[in-house]
């Protein structure tokens, strides 16, 4: 049996995410659109796009989960060191396009890019004009040199993805992300599929099961709005 087709109806429910085929990463589901109403759905049943150009749309549903609890995050003495030296300013949805940009370009040998697609780009620039996508930048100079970007929907961050230009950019930039969550109660940010630097900062995995139970009560919470200012970050 095949993944679900998605039709027309930005609205129509998706299928239940036990239907997720098991390999490869849980795909649930094929076809429709990115509109911010069936992206905010996806969201809320932990169900996200993920195609490359060229594809009809892809939505999956990874079984075990890869999540970080911003309070469980583990820095390394390096790390801290790093971040106390102040090495960069850190802003708040200063430039969004330009970090989802930055995660598209091109990285080492994988001279195609990444899987956000132009429509991708698009979607998520619609999600943060509703106050919904947000951004973490790394500046050093007044040049972008590491970020990450992602979606927020009550206490629930659904973190899509980040980059780096500079040594521990995105790391710092995922210090910034979590401690300005703590400050919003967020509780929770969904990273989809584990990654050996994001499992040694503290990030683990947790059952469908689980994950569903979690993220059906924190999409519940008021979204929040306050992404001007970020805390100073403490080690």
């Amino acid at each position: 049996m095949g993944p679900f087709q998605l039709g027309e109806n930005p609205e129509a429910p998706f299928p239940p995410l036990h239907l997720a085929l098991e390999e490869p990463n849980g795909l649930l589901a094929v076809g429709g659109d990115l509109s911010p109403t069936r992206l905010l759905n996806a969201y809320r049943q932990g169900i996200f796009p993920w195609y490359s150009e060229g594809e009809p749309i892809l939505w999956w549903s990874p079984a075990p989960r890869a999540v970080l609890f911003p309070e469980e995050l583990q820095l390394p003495r390096s790390l801290k060191k790093r971040i106390r030296q102040g090495p960069f300013e850190i802003t708040a949805d200063h430039d969004f396009l330009a970090v989802v940009d930055a995660c598209a370009a091109p990285r080492g040998n994988n001279e195609e890019g990444t899987w956000i697609t132009p429509a991708m780009r698009s979607a998520y620039q619609q999600l943060h004009q509703l106050g919904h996508a947000h951004s973490i930048e790394c500046w050093y100079s007044g040049e972008l040199v590491g970020g990450l970007y992602g979606v927020s929907i009550g206490g629930l961050f659904c973190g899509e993805s980040m980059f780096s230009r500079a040594n521990d950019a995105s790391k710092i930039a995922l210090v910034a992300l979590t401690q300005k969550l703590i400050n919003l109660e967020v509780r929770l940010i969904d990273i989809q599929m584990m990654s050996p630097h994001l499992q040694r900062m503290g990030a683990r995995e947790i059952s469908r099961i689980a994950f569903q139970r979690t993220i059906g009560a924190l999409t519940t919470l008021p979204t929040p709005t306050d992404w001007s200012t970020l805390p100073p970050i403490t080690v």
